[in-house]
């Protein structure tokens, strides 16, 4: 087994880990590490490895067909796992995580049905920019969270995750009261993280939609251009043929004339 495919199952194997850590009541002092940090090392080191495993394919030409298959599932793994415990923990909303989830599922099966039939669609941009933007969002509502919760970890102090908009309500009170203290407290930059993370969010849902439509354009365009090839070589093919038939019908009437 080469590095790239290793990096892609150790981020695979770190999934388990991730939402133990993530759901659990962690003692603060394992290791002297708190339990938001410990999971967001957790997070932040396997979402690096994506980023790794792909540049050294390249890099030393080893990419293959087991590293094209684990990877996207790798990738889907780890968001999908980091996305639910945060729903879990009232860290973010159940259905902005249904669509970004239930996206993934949609992309998947297109592109299941694209390699059906013999072509791929390649990601775009918009993708690449929501990929990075989850993670961004995974690392702000993690920083914003703290210890105490039912699955250990939970809101920052003062936000009711259940009110909508609560957050960015709260993170406006905060930025008034740091500008007016000139300085931040630790449960203030949670609330700011918390709140960032939450906007970020929508950008996440936005663009996970944006670019949903994208593959399913691309997929409708690759899709009428094969049909299009197809209609078009039976037509040839039809011609061909009514040619020839024309040509037999000719040949044996010139056959059957007298004295021919």
């Amino acid at each position: 087994m080469n590095l790239p495919n290793a990096l892609t199952l150790s981020r695979i194997f770190v999934v388990p880990l991730l939402v133990v850590v993530l759901l659990t009541k962690f003692p603060s002092d394992w290791l002297g590490i708190p339990q938001q940090l410990f999971g967001l090392s957790l997070f932040i080191g396997a979402s690096i490895t994506d980023w790794a495993d792909g540049y050294i394919a390249r890099k030393r030409g080893q990419v293959s067909t087991l590293g094209i298959l684990l990877d996207p599932i790798a990738d889907k793994l780890l968001i999908s796992a980091a996305l639910v415990s945060l729903v879990e923990n009232r860290l973010a909303p159940a259905w902005a995580i249904v669509i970004i989830i239930g996206r993934e599922f949609a992309v998947s099966g297109l592109r299941s049905i694209a390699a059906a039939e013999g072509f791929t669609i390649s990601a775009s941009k918009k993708a690449k920019f929501k990929m990075l933007t989850q993670v961004i969002s995974v690392t702000l509502l993690i920083l914003g969270s703290v210890p105490g919760g039912p699955s250990g970890l939970q809101p920052p102090l003062g936000v009711n995750s259940e009110v909508p908009f609560a957050s960015f309500q709260e993170t406006g009170r905060t930025l008034v009261t740091i500008a007016g203290n000139g300085a931040m407290s630790l449960d203030e930059f949670r609330v700011l993280c918390y709140g960032a993370g939450r906007a970020m969010l929508w950008i996440v849902v936005i663009f996970a939609l944006w670019s949903m439509y994208d593959y399913f354009t691309k997929f409708y365009r690759k899709v009428r251009d094969r049909i299009e090839v197809r209609e078009r070589r039976r037509t040839r093919i039809l011609r061909r043929r009514r040619r020839k038939a024309a040509a037999a019908v000719l040949g044996s009437r010139g056959a059957g004339e007298p004295g021919s």
